[in-house]
């Protein structure tokens, strides 16, 4: 691993790889404007300011902000304000999501050393994205398979954001390692599941997992030791970092989500809104609604959701939304939303079934069935299903685009919003000024 980082080129990287990373710009860029509308992102930026001022590392934006805190708290309020909403891009298999803490680290780095005299151009920006995102992915499957507990997408994001910081630093292949092993010793190992069953502000730990990340590798660079990340170089990792730079887990593995709220909602979402319209129905059609899918999203309650964070890890209540608005997107992220008595009607009358094959088949896959019961005793149901966004049913570039403009412009404005969409989608052939320029657009508050 650490080799690999040390030496991978911005031409090592495939095609394919390049437009998905482009793809994950956009779409991150996105959720970003959104979530920086959040009480979680005003908070975690409250307490950047308090607590990250800059030092010797320099001065880096918080994201959407434009004040100056240290790199380590630059990634700390943008991760958490990417994570304030629950749309961002995510690997099945790791039950995860890495552009959530990668974007805004390594944004936070370089606009530390862009301000220091070092000029970033795309092409650099995306070699430290690959190896971001790559080396998360693999981190996180070998934890996922060596520990007992189900571990927060921080805690392997830690291990792919300290190796991309190091390489960005002109550190050692031993530095590498040493920053691999400090980040995964100090990556918030937090339980996933809690946040599932008690919804908070904590969500998916990325807001500690990306400064640790950062903190990791300036440590390493100064002599601080740490190796081995055993979720790199344990015998029991071994299998699953084979044909690192020839397969791109990135590249088989990265899905995107047309809706914020978790991932394992989606598939019932998808189920709930095809039978609407399939069946012309309106919500006042449905008496009830029943939903078979896998133990891990039974877990989403959510029947009547008390907060924003409550909403996000919840099933019944996103679902009823989509009965009987036809949608949920940013506009249902909203307090009123949380008291429309139709959507409370119908989710409180939704039933989870746990269902023993489906979470047999859910390591690979989210998979979910619905039936909706009507008034006059009807029952429609959809066939069994997964997710739109995966990589066997992909969103097209105008789905991606339609969901960033959607999320970014009542943030930045039309104007804005489509310079930065122009910019992110070709993000790897800016020169340094262009590079910086969309630095700018990203890392100041919006003034529309």
């Amino acid at each position: 691993m650490h080799d690999f980082t040390a030496s991978l080129g911005y031409d090592d990287l495939p095609p394919a790889l390049l437009g998905l990373l482009r793809r994950s710009f956009l779409d991150t860029m996105g959720v970003a404007a959104l979530g920086s509308t959040t009480q979680m992102a005003q908070i975690s930026r409250r307490g950047a300011l308090a607590l990250f001022g800059p030092g010797g590392a320099g001065a880096a934006r918080m994201l959407l902000d434009g004040r100056l805190v240290s790199p380590a708290g630059a990634a700390m309020a943008g991760a958490f304000t990417v994570d304030s909403i629950d749309a961002h891009d995510g690997t099945t298999p790791n039950k995860g999501h890495a552009g959530s803490a990668v974007f805004p680290a390594l944004l936070a780095v370089a606009d530390a050393r862009r301000a220091g005299g070092q000029p970033v151009t795309g092409a650099d920006f995306a070699l430290w994205l690959a190896l971001a995102y790559e080396i998360s992915y693999r981190a996180g499957q070998v934890q996922h398979a060596t520990c007992p507990d189900y571990h927060t997408s921080g805690s392997w994001t830690a291990v792919g954001v300290a190796a991309a910081v190091a390489r960005i630093l002109g550190a050692t292949p031993d530095q590498i390692r040493h920053a691999a092993g400090i980040a995964e010793y100090h990556g918030p190992r937090s339980q996933m599941m809690r946040c599932i069953d008690f919804p908070t502000m904590v969500r998916d730990g990325v807001g500690w997992g990306a400064p640790t990340g950062v903190t990791a590798a300036y440590l390493a660079c100064e002599g601080f030791t740490g190796a081995p990340a055993l979720t790199c170089e344990s015998d029991a990792a071994e299998p699953f970092w084979a044909g690192l730079g020839v397969t791109w887990l990135t590249l088989a593995h990265t899905h995107y989500k047309l809706y914020p709220c978790c991932r394992w909602a989606h598939p019932s979402l998808d189920a709930a809104q095809a039978l609407m319209r399939k069946h012309k129905l309106t919500h006042s059609d449905v008496a009830g609604v029943d939903i078979r899918t896998f133990h891990y999203a039974t877990r989403l309650a959510g029947h009547e959701p008390q907060s924003l964070d409550d909403l996000a890890y919840s099933i019944a209540f996103p679902v009823a939304a989509m009965i009987v608005r036809d949608r949920f997107g940013p506009d249902e992220l909203t307090p009123e939303t949380l008291n429309d008595p139709d959507i409370l009607r119908i989710s409180r009358a939704t039933r989870l079934i746990d269902d023993a094959e489906m979470t047999a088949r859910s390591v690979q896959q989210r998979w979910a069935e619905v039936t909706l019961e009507l008034r006059d005793g009807t029952q429609l149901t959809a066939p069994p299903g997964t997710p739109r966004g995966d990589t066997d049913q992909p969103l097209s570039d105008a789905e991606i685009a339609a969901k960033f403009h959607s999320f970014a412009e009542p943030v930045w404005g039309q104007a804005q919003a489509t310079e930065i969409a122009a910019l992110c989608s070709g993000f790897d052939a800016l020169d340094g000024p262009g590079f910086a320029r969309l630095l700018d657009l990203l890392l100041t508050a919006p003034a529309h």
